[in-house]
């Protein structure tokens, strides 16, 4: 797991903000100073291009112990290691649906996993490209920043700013209670691994042809985080794709892969 050294006292101790491959360090310390303003400390940075950097520091202004006490990680799984909710920006429509919030309903689910002890992800793409649809896969929901029509070009500074006073401003609001649930939800690697043992089950019992995919595993995804399995409903479906793994041919080698991902 991804260790993080202490920071100044968060509003949001639940709440990651993620950088993913960010080009200048500037943004860098601009995102975290919007990110400080509304009380939230926790950055992850995905292999940045240029980082530790100077720049990154000045434009912090007085965030400074946010970017310096940043997390540094070298894939956007590693970034989303135990969490429950992973939401994404998306700034376009994706040949898959995906479930989609606005800036406001994103605050308010983020707000009210987190209140509820869930460990939650806000994930911002490159400057340039955003995040690839392999990585919005990983998302329960998108995000979408709505724009004018004249010039629909948010830097990633101004993204972090948006989302995070949404954020702040449901915070302020009457909480809405809470649904109870009697298991927790399952973590993003829990349900990564998951993926793994379904794949190869599948293709095992040759439901699945992984030379022509077509969108099948998109669109198991896309179900599959849209319900937000619990980690006792992970744990069933594990259970059942390994009894499966040990009744097909080549049952015991598949099965024990499936555990070794555990």
């Amino acid at each position: 797991m991804v260790e993080e050294e202490s920071v100044a006292e968060s509003s949001f101790p639940k709440v990651r903000v993620v950088l993913v491959e960010t080009s200048h360090p500037g943004n860098i310390g601009s995102s975290a100073r919007a990110m400080k303003n509304m009380g939230l400390t926790r950055l992850y940075l995905v292999n940045p291009r240029l980082f530790p950097h100077d720049k990154a520091i000045w434009r912090s202004a007085s965030a400074n112990d946010v970017v310096e006490n940043a997390t540094i990680v070298k894939d956007l799984d590693e970034a989303l290691e135990g969490c429950h909710l992973v939401v994404g920006t998306s700034a376009r429509d994706r040949r898959i649906p995906w479930p989609t919030l606005d800036p406001r309903s994103c605050a308010e689910k983020i707000f009210e996993a987190q209140a509820g002890g869930d460990e939650v992800a806000l994930v911002f793409g490159r400057e340039a490209h955003g995040l690839k649809n392999e990585e919005l896969q990983k998302c329960h929901f998108h995000v979408n920043i709505p724009t004018g029509e004249l010039y629909s070009s948010l830097n990633l500074a101004m993204a972090v700013q948006i989302l995070t006073y949404e954020l702040i401003q449901a915070s302020l609001a009457d909480p809405k209670p809470g649904q109870s649930w009697d298991v927790g939800f399952a973590t993003a690697d829990a349900v990564e691994n998951f993926y793994e043992h379904l794949e190869r089950t599948l293709t095992q019992v040759d439901f699945h042809d992984p030379d022509n995919p077509r969108q099948l595993l998109t669109r198991i995804r896309r179900m599959f985080n849209r319900i937000r399995m619990d980690t006792m409903e992970v744990n069933i479906m594990r259970g059942f794709l390994t009894a499966i793994n040990k009744l097909a041919p080549g049952g015991s080698q598949v099965a024990d892969k499936g555990a070794e991902s555990e």
